[in-house]
């Protein structure tokens, strides 16, 4: 089984490869620069496939840095890509707006549809979850089943599916899923800000560190005194709510 996957450098994306390859499946993985201003994630998913290939060096079948950039222009808007400030508290309705990137998902899907059909891979899978479902809309079942219908009737000659397993999972039921995987997490990035390490304070961060609290786990992307301030930060903002 061939399968094409978009990898960000994140946990989610890095637990549904881990998924994937636990399944048998041979991917083909994407990672996307479009000028996004947390380009550390790029790296992190270099890393990330780098370390994955050391216990599926047959399953990893490509990793490619996929260079959109020049769409930047077209698509600058909100947080993630212009000057505008990261939000750094616990994600309300109006922050979380601040970070969609206009028709993303689409966009990166509709270019992953195409490398797959290239490959002969049958399905294209990408890391939505239920924890994102209110503000993102191309994080929705609705859209996958959208989508997926879009993509078989254009491409009727050489079918492929769009799938998005963890679309009714939280972001602590994925952690919990990728820590019974062992997947490599000290090797995936999430914070919005993009500096030298994670800031610990913006809405993924301390949805990450929730995430890990859950599970009864210490993040190990963290150092020690790392986590200890990430969980005092998380219950500090908890009791600002």
């Amino acid at each position: 089984m061939k399968a094409v996957t978009i990898l960000s450098g994140g946990a989610d994306s890095g637990t549904l490869l881990y998924y994937l390859l636990d399944k048998g499946y041979g991917v083909y993985i994407l990672t996307f620069d479009y000028n996004q201003k947390h380009k550390k994630e790029i790296e992190y998913a270099k890393k990330f496939v780098e370390e994955t290939k050391k216990r599926y060096p047959d399953n990893i079948l490509e990793h490619r840095i996929v260079d959109i950039s020049p769409i930047s222009d077209l698509i600058s808007k909100g947080a993630l890509m212009k000057e505008d400030e990261v939000p750094h508290n616990f994600y309300t309705e109006e922050t979380q707006k601040q970070t969609i990137v206009p028709n993303r998902n689409m966009i990166l899907l509709s270019i992953a549809v195409g490398y797959a059909i290239k490959v002969g891979a049958k399905k294209v899978f990408y890391g939505a979850h239920k924890s994102d479902y209110a503000i993102y809309p191309d994080c929705r079942k609705e859209f996958v089943k959208a989508l997926d219908t879009a993509v078989y009737l254009g491409n009727l000659w050489t079918p492929v599916e769009i799938e998005a397993p963890f679309v009714e999972m939280t972001k602590y039921e994925i952690i919990k899923l990728g820590l019974d995987l062992n997947v490599p997490y000290e090797y995936t990035w999430s914070c919005y800000e993009g500096k030298e390490r994670p800031c610990l304070e913006c809405g993924t961060c301390l949805e990450r560190t929730e995430a890990f609290l859950l599970n009864n786990s210490k993040d190990k992307l963290l150092t020690e005194e790392e986590w200890k301030k990430a969980v005092e930060i998380y219950y500090r903002k908890k009791k600002e709510i």
